[in-house]
């Protein structure tokens, strides 16, 4: 059995999937997003995230989280409550656990994400 090893953000990146966000929930056109996973396992996920300017509505369920590191581009997280807050390259961020409301993407965007979904209970 191979040792588990270290899993680096500059480790050489995987074949990118595409997806849109589901019609119902965009605001305008669906922009195309591209991903690429660099790690999925127990409930984390981490990779690379690539999306063109566009807004659709989002809603964490009760057990996940996102920490997120933008690299190029701005994007906004617009809360059901209104709250508006931008990020731009350097800028970091968690998406917590139950959150819901708008993500835009104002200039094309890409970030390192990591993703943890804790187990119910």
């Amino acid at each position: 059995m191979t040792a588990p090893r270290a899993i680096h953000f500059a480790d050489p990146l995987p074949a990118p999937t595409l997806d849109q966000p589901a019609p119902e929930r965009c605001i305008g056109t669906p922009p195309r997003r591209t991903t690429w996973e660099l790690y999925e396992q127990q409930g984390i996920s981490m990779g690379v995230w690539a999306c063109e300017p566009g807004a659709w509505k989002i809603a964490f369920h009760a057990h996940r989280h996102e920490f997120f590191q933008v690299l190029e581009g701005r994007l906004q997280l617009i809360a059901d409550s209104g709250e508006v807050r931008e990020y731009g390259p350097g800028d970091g961020a968690i998406i917590p656990a139950g959150f819901s409301g708008v993500f835009k993407v104002i200039e094309a965007v890409k970030k390192r994400y990591v993703m943890v979904d804790q187990p119910a209970g």
